[in-house]
């Protein structure tokens, strides 16, 4: 028997993959009207946008971003957890389509371990390793301190690997 989190993750995983797959399938169509498109947080999916799209609004942008690619397409990115809405409008300012973006949890298997006022998400895939997760606060310590800087150093460290990364890339 699985545990109830793996099974409600798993459920969330399901139907966030069913609800993207009329995006995803046949020739990445735009997903009909009334359907959300459900993106899990830290990840990305395509839509096509329709044909005479001339500017793409998203609601808010700390749930989800919106990129637009060439060829009519658009990657939203997962940012925060909730909903919102995604408007593309023609030259003219009519509206072509309006939906709404879920953004859902992880898809991967995590842990949260809880310890007093602590949260920590481990990333289970395949091993368990620490990872940056909406909610999270720093670690304890032993004495009962608790390290408020994680979040700082972490992303501090991820901005300067994407740099470095970046800058061999372009050599």
């Amino acid at each position: 028997m699985s545990h109830p989190c793996l099974r409600g993750r798993a459920g969330l995983w399901l139907v966030a993959a069913l609800c993207t797959a009329p995006i995803l399938g046949l020739g990445l169509a735009p997903a009909r009207a009334g359907q959300p498109i459900v993106v899990p947080v830290d990840n990305a999916t395509l839509i096509k946008l329709p044909e005479r799209a001339a500017t793409v609004v998203i609601g808010n942008p700390l749930i989800a971003d919106l990129t637009i690619q060439p060829g009519g397409l658009a990657v939203i990115t997962g940012k925060g957890y909730g909903a919102t809405n995604v408007i593309v409008l023609d030259k003219a300012g009519a509206v072509l389509n309006e939906q709404t973006v879920e953004v859902v949890g992880p898809i991967d298997p995590t842990v949260v371990v809880y310890r007093g006022v602590t949260q920590q998400t481990y990333s289970c895939t395949p091993d368990c390793e620490r990872r940056i997760t909406l909610g999270d606060t720093g670690t304890e310590f032993f004495d009962g301190a608790i390290d408020k800087d994680y979040f700082t150093r972490t992303l501090g460290q991820t901005v300067t690997r994407d740099s470095q990364a970046m800058a061999a890339g372009a050599k």
